[in-house]
């Protein structure tokens, strides 16, 4: 899929089902994903991704995002780093194995780019 050069997409319309995170991922709560790839190509992929309400642990892959929405709390396990506050507007560099844990208060959405 690719974006048209000039035509928009509309970030707020994830046409992808919730789907339930493995057990192993979930620390509290009941909480799910969901992603679509909106462009791929030349190296990349962009895409939109949405977490709901709850904790859960993950081992990241090379992106950066910016978070349209939401409001969580993202601790750095290995490397250990100091926690971030995710909100409309926050920017964030991830590398591949980082592992994490979100602490998500209010669905987060946020549109990705990965190689």
């Amino acid at each position: 899929m690719r974006l048209a050069p000039g035509e928009p997409r509309d970030a707020a319309a994830v046409d992808a089902p919730w789907e339930a995170l493995p057990d192993a991922q979930i620390v509290d709560g009941t909480p799910s994903t969901r992603f679509v790839d909106v462009d791929e190509g030349d190296g990349r992929v962009i895409g939109v991704w949405e977490h709901s309400p709850g904790v859960s642990t993950d081992v990241e892959a090379d992106e950066v995002f910016v978070v349209l929405a939401g409001d969580a709390t993202m601790e750095f396990v290995d490397p250990v780093l100091a926690p971030i506050h995710l909100a409309p507007g926050a920017i964030v560099r991830l590398t591949e194995g980082m592992r994490t844990v979100w602490t998500v208060r209010e669905s987060l959405r946020k549109v990705y780019i990965a190689p």
